[in-house]
C-alpha cells in the first residue's frame, strides 16, 4: 500500500466519520474532501471538478424540478384524494393502495417529497377509518424506498451507478431496466407489510375511534396548552404601544409576547387584522396575545404597556377561524430550522405565521419556549392566515404539515395545469425510453416545458432542487478517480475476492449487497452508491463477468435502507407521526433487507446474465 493510497483511504475514512457524526454537513465535507485531493496533488483540478459536468447530476436536478411541478399542479395530492375514495374503511385495502401509489409517484420524483406529501394524507385517512397510524407509517416509508428500485431516475444512487458504468466505457442502464426487479421487490414488500403489520401495533383501539374525527382549532390549542397562556387585552389611550408598529415594539423579544391578531373598531363593527411587522397599534385596539415565558411576564407586560384584560367572547378560536387558523407542523431531517430558537426564526416576518407551541417526545414545552433550540422531529403549532398556512406545503424542506383543523376550507384551488404537468412528464419519459435524445436532454426539455406551460415558476424550480444532495455527489465522485489512480479499487476488490475465496458469483453478489447495505447504515444512500459502485464494477472485471448484475446489486442495496430510522430521511420522517422506537425498524427492517438480498442474488443473474455483454 503506497503512501498516496494511504492518504486517499485516510481521507475517505475521515469523510465517513464526519457523515456518521453529521458534523459538519455532508455537502461541506464532500467539498472539503475534493479540495484536499487537489491540494495534495492526488487529482488535477479538472479531475476533481469533473462531477460538475456529470450528466447524472443535471438529471437528478431536473427530476427534482419535474417532481415539484407535479406537486404544485396538484397531481401528487390528487393521488391522495384517490386513495381516500378507493380505500373506504378497509385498512388492508388502504395499506396496499398506499404502498402502490407512493411507489408509483416515487419512481419519477423525490421519495422524500412523496413521503412529505403522504404523511398528512395518511394521518387523515387513518383518523377517518379509525386505524392506528403506526400500522401505516412504516409501510409508507418502505414503499418510498422501494420506489427507487422501479426506474433509472427513481433515486440518485441509480444514476450514480449508471454514471460509473459510463465512466468505464459501458452503455449504462435503460429507463426501465430496474423495473422487473423493482416490481418483484415491491410485490414482496406489500405482502411482507400485510403479514408483519401487527408487529407495529394492534387493530384500531377505542381511543383511535374517538380520534377519528378531525380536531378543531380549540382542541389543537388545548393539546399545546395554549389556552392558559393566551390573553385578550385592550390598548389604553396612554399606552406606549400607541402609534408604534409591531416591528418597532419587539414585544416577543422583550416580554415573550406573541401578538396573534388585532381587533379594531371600524365604522360598521370590529375587524380582525393580521400582525404584519409594519402594523401600527392604535388606542382602543384589542390584541390577542400568546405568552411564552410565564405569568410574571404577563403581569409586567400588562403594567408597562398599560393594557386592560378583556374577557373572551364565547369560543374565541371559532371567531378567529374566518381569517386565521392553526396548523401542526413537523421539523423534518435537513431542515434549516434545526438548531435555531423560535425567537431566531422570525417566522412572522419571513413566513407570515406565528409559532404558538412546541412539542417534543409527545410533551408540550411551555417554559422558556422562545429560547428552546429546535430539534429534528419537533412539532410546532403555528398560527396565521389560511393562505400562509397552505404555503407551508411548498416549504417541505423546512416544514412538514401534519394536522390541519376541521375549520380549514377543504376545497383546494383548481389545479388547471395538472393535465399540462402530466403531459410534460409523459413526454420526458417517452423520450428517455425511446432513446431519441440523451436522458439528461429529455429531462431538461421536460423542465422547460413545465416552465413554459406555467406548471412551475423559476423561484419554485430553484427551491425544489436539493442542492445538498447534488454537491454531495459532485464532491464524492472524485474519490472513485482517486482510488482508481492510486490502486485503491484493486486493493478493495482483491480483499473482497480473498474473503469470498472460490465462492460462486452469486455469493460474491451477496457479499457485495451486504457490504453496501451495512455502509448505508452510516452514510446516505447516495454517498454509499458513490463509494461502492467502483468496487462492484471492479469485482465484475476481476471475475471476467458482465458489470451489470454487480452494478445493479449496488444500486438496489443502496436503496434497501430499511433497517434503522436513520438509514434514510424517509424513515426519519415517519418516526414521529408513527410513534416508533429505534427497535421497531430493526425488528421489521432487518428481515426484509435479508429477503431483498436473497431475491436479488436469485433473480438478477437471470435478468442480467454473468456473461460479459449480457446487460
Amino acid at each position: 500500500m503506497n503512501p498516496e493510497m494511504l492518504w486517499v483511504f485516510g481521507l475517505l475514512a475521515l469523510c465517513v466519520g464526519c457523515f456518521v457524526a453529521n458534523r459538519p454537513r455532508m455537502d461541506v465535507v464532500a467539498v472539503c474532501a475534493m479540495l484536499a485531493l487537489v491540494l495534495s496533488g492526488t487529482l488535477s483540478v479538472g479531475e476533481a471538478l469533473a462531477g460538475f459536468s456529470e450528466p447524472s447530476v443535471i438529471l437528478i436536478a431536473a427530476f427534482f424540478v419535474i417532481g415539484e411541478g407535479l406537486v404544485r399542479t396538484g397531481v401528487a395530492f390528487r393521488v391522495g384524494d384517490w386513495l381516500v375514495e378507493c380505500a373506504g374503511s378497509n385498512e388492508t385495502r388502504l395499506l396496499v393502495l398506499l404502498m402502490l401509489a407512493v411507489a408509483l409517484l416515487g419512481s419519477v420524483m423525490s421519495s422524500t417529497g412523496v413521503v412529505a406529501i403522504f404523511i398528512p394524507v395518511t394521518l387523515s385517512i387513518a383518523a377517518r377509518i379509525g386505524a392506528e397510524p403506526r400500522r401505516l407509517m412504516m409501510p409508507l416509508a418502505f414503499a418510498a424506498l422501494m420506489s427507487g428500485m422501479l426506474t433509472l431516475v427513481g433515486t440518485p444512487p441509480n444514476l450514480v451507478v449508471n454514471a460509473e458504468l459510463n465512466r468505464v466505457g459501458e452503455a449504462g442502464f435503460g429507463f426501465f431496466d430496474f423495473t422487473p426487479m423493482g416490481l418483484v421487490v415491491l410485490g414482496m414488500g406489500v405482502a411482507y407489510m400485510l403479514l408483519v403489520r401487527n408487529w407495529l401495533g394492534g387493530p384500531a383501539s377505542p381511543q383511535t375511534q374517538v380520534r377519528s374525527r378531525r380536531r378543531r382549532l380549540r382542541e389543537l390549542a388545548e393539546d399545546y396548552r395554549l389556552l392558559g397562556r393566551t390573553r385578550r387585552m385592550m390598548v389604553a389611550s396612554g399606552s406606549p404601544m400607541t402609534g408604534r408598529t409591531l416591528g418597532e415594539l419587539q414585544l416577543r423579544a422583550r416580554y415573550g409576547a406573541n401578538i396573534i391578531a388585532i381587533e379594531r373598531i371600524r365604522q360598521f363593527g370590529r375587524t380582525m387584522l393580521t400582525t404584519a411587522a409594519n402594523r401600527e397599534i392604535r388606542a382602543g385596539d384589542i390584541i390577542l396575545v400568546d405568552f411564552g415565558r410565564g405569568e410574571d411576564e404577563i403581569v409586567r407586560f400588562a403594567d408597562e404597556m398599560k393594557l386592560h384584560d378583556k374577557a373572551f367572547r364565547d369560543d374565541y378560536f371559532a371567531d378567529l377561524s374566518r381569517e386565521l387558523g392553526l396548523a401542526e407542523v413537523l421539523i423534518p431531517p435537513g431542515s434549516n430550522l434545526i438548531g435555531k430558537s423560535i425567537l431566531e426564526l422570525r417566522m412572522r416576518t419571513r413566513r407570515g405565521i406565528n409559532v404558538m407551541g412546541l412539542r417534543r417526545g409527545g410533551q408540550s414545552l411551555v417554559d422558556r419556549l422562545l429560547d428552546e433550540k429546535l430539534k429534528m422531529g419537533d412539532t410546532l403549532l403555528v398560527a396565521g392566515t389560511w393562505k400562509s398556512i397552505r404555503l407551508l406545503h411548498t416549504l417541505a424542506h423546512d416544514f412538514l404539515v401534519l394536522t390541519l383543523p376541521a375549520e380549514i376550507d377543504e376545497a383546494a384551488p383548481a389545479a388547471r395545469k395538472a393535465p399540462h404537468a402530466l403531459a410534460c412528464l409523459a413526454i420526458t419519459v417517452a423520450l428517455m425510453i425511446s432513446g431519441a435524445v440523451p436522458n439528461v436532454i429529455a429531462a431538461l426539455l421536460g423542465c422547460v416545458l413545465m416552465g413554459a406551460l406555467r406548471c412551475i415558476d423559476m423561484d419554485s424550480a430553484y427551491r425544489s432542487i436539493h442542492w445538498q444532495s447534488l454537491i454531495l455527489i459532485v464532491g464524492m465522485l472524485p474519490f472513485a478517480t482517486a482510488l482508481q489512480k492510486t490502486g485503491g479499487i484493486e486493493l478493495l476488490v482483491g480483499g473482497m475476492l480473498s474473503l469470498t475465496g472460490e465462492a460462486s458469483p452469486r455469493m460474491v453478489m451477496a457479499a457485495l449487497f451486504a457490504l453496501t447495505a451495512v455502509v448505508g447504515l452510516f452514510v446516505s444512500n447516495t454517498a454509499t452508491a458513490v463509494l461502492m459502485a467502483p468496487i462492484g464494477i471492479g469485482l465484475a472485471a476481476q471475475l471476467g463477468m458482465s458489470p451489470y448484475p454487480f452494478a445493479m446489486t449496488v444500486a438496489l442495496a443502496a436503496s434497501a435502507a430499511f433497517m434503522t430510522p436513520v438509514s434514510s430521511p424517509v424513515n426519519t420522517l415517519v418516526l414521529g407521526p408513527g410513534n416508533y422506537r429505534f427497535g421497531d425498524f430493526v425488528r421489521v427492517g432487518v428481515p426484509f433487507t435479508a429477503l431483498v438480498m436473497l431475491v436479488c442474488i436469485g433473480l438478477l443473474p437471470l435478468l442480467f446474465p454473468f456473461q460479459h455483454g449480457g446487460g
